[in-house]
């Protein structure tokens, strides 16, 4: 079987995606930050770019989850990491039309978390993204400089209809303008567009909360030698921060003492 996307991760290292090619395009971005192989549990996130599994979440304590900073094991097609409270085995598989991905989280009963699929993606400034129109979106706090009054104090986001919440045009990403974005909109499904290029992606979870996270970074992040940085991260979740989680917003271990979900892959067009 010919499969249309090649996918290479690196288990020793936090078990980053470190390619995402379709043909001649590769998918992913990769930043310039050094000493990602050399980190351990409790280090300061490393933005190496790539596909970082985050989990139990992505922002907070600890920054980008507990998984990014382990070695995983690989036994046979299966990658598995053991943190403090959960193991995550991940199946990577290749199809006719792209790629499937198996996950299964093992923790006590009740555990929460949050994981993203953070695909830091080298789009050039007329990439677009789809998603469903008028899915709700959070906005997080890059988001309050632009704006201005419409930010209540001390919200941990705010919300409005994609594709444009609160006015923001969040499925263009554009030319670099200073300015940073981190939304969280309520699908399961995004197509990227970027020339001829197209990335599709699908989540399924059965009884855990879907999302999509989006990051727009175009020059506005960090305040100190911003970068851009572009993110389309397919979640089990709603929130960046585990800790701002309310009823719903965080993925959940049942009585099985186990969370399965699959990602889906395409390197041809499925826009919600």
């Amino acid at each position: 079987m010919t499969t249309v996307l090649e996918i290479v991760t690196d288990p020793a290292h936090g078990g980053r995606w470190t390619s995402l090619r379709a043909g001649d395009r590769e998918w992913l971005w990769h930043g310039t930050a050094a000493g990602r192989d050399r980190v351990s549990p409790g280090d300061a996130f490393v933005d190496a770019g790539g596909l970082e599994e985050c989990v139990p979440t992505v922002r907070g304590n600890p920054d980008h989850g507990d998984a990014w900073s382990r070695p995983w094991k690989r036994e046979g097609d299966t990658d598995t990491v053991r943190c403090d409270r959960f193991t995550l085995k991940r199946t990577i598989r290749g199809t006719a039309q792209g790629a499937e991905v198996d996950y299964v989280l093992e923790a006590d009963l009740g555990f929460s978390f949050v994981w993203a699929a953070h695909a830091l993606l080298d789009l050039s400034p007329r990439a677009t993204l789809r998603l469903r129109d008028g899915a709700r979106a959070r906005l997080f706090p890059e988001a309050a400089p632009l704006l201005d009054r419409l930010w209540p104090a001390g919200a941990p986001w705010v919300e409005g209809d994609w594709p444009t919440p609160l006015g923001l045009p969040l499925d263009r990403f554009g030319p670099d303008d200073g300015t940073a974005v981190g939304a969280v909109v309520d699908d399961s499904r995004a197509c990227v567009h970027d020339g001829t290029g197209c990335l599709a992606f699908a989540l399924e979870a059965d009884g855990q909360p879907l999302s999509i996270a989006v990051w727009r970074n175009l020059g506005g992040f960090p305040a100190e030698n911003p970068y851009r940085s572009t993110g389309v991260e397919p979640m089990l979740g709603r929130v960046f921060d585990l800790a701002d989680a309310g009823p719903g917003d965080a993925a959940r271990v049942p009585a099985s003492g186990e969370v399965r979900w699959r990602l889906t892959l395409g390197a041809a067009c499925r826009c919600p």
